[in-house]
């Protein structure tokens, strides 16, 4: 029986270093959605309605997000992260902790989301080389539109 790879006509080599990118970008995922749910549970302040809003959906897109890495992960022949001991040692992203302050919540979430674009853009030329479609369209598609919520988060804390 043919492997995944040959199945999906990419080489064996290249997916599994894809492999090893998306579980980084998945990892880098886990921490984003955990640091919103802490923002949507504890921001405090005359702004609360709104980010208590905005961080429920931004939690709620990365949690689709995070299941797509995963078994894009898995298309791949690979197996996704699944320990948060391993999504500690592997993200770029920190965990945010005891954070009140909504304007605070917002700079940092600006700056996760930023971390992400940035992880993504350097796994596309891997992504192109292979020619892993799929895995092309995904990040762009995050990409495009994190680009737009970048812009958003911007112009909120510069009003």
């Amino acid at each position: 029986m043919k492997t995944i790879n040959e199945l999906l006509g990419l080489k064996k080599q290249e997916s599994e270093q894809l492999i090893n990118d998306l579980n980084n970008l998945l990892a880098n995922y886990q921490l984003f959605y955990q640091n919103l749910r802490g923002f949507h549970w504890n921001v405090k302040g005359e702004k609360f309605f709104e980010l208590h809003l905005k961080f429920e959906e931004l939690y709620n897109d990365a949690v689709v997000k995070i299941d797509e890495i995963a078994e894009r992960i898995l298309t791949l022949g690979g197996t996704p992260m699944h320990a948060f001991a391993d999504y500690l040692d592997t993200a770029k992203i920190e965990t945010a902790k005891n954070i009140t302050n909504g304007k605070q919540c917002m700079e940092l979430t600006l700056e996760n989301m930023a971390t992400l674009v940035k992880v993504e853009k350097a796994m596309l030329p891997l992504a192109q080389e292979a020619e892993d479609e799929g895995t092309i369209t995904l990040l762009t598609d995050y990409i495009s539109q994190q680009e737009k919520t970048i812009w958003m988060l911007h112009s909120w804390l510069t009003k």
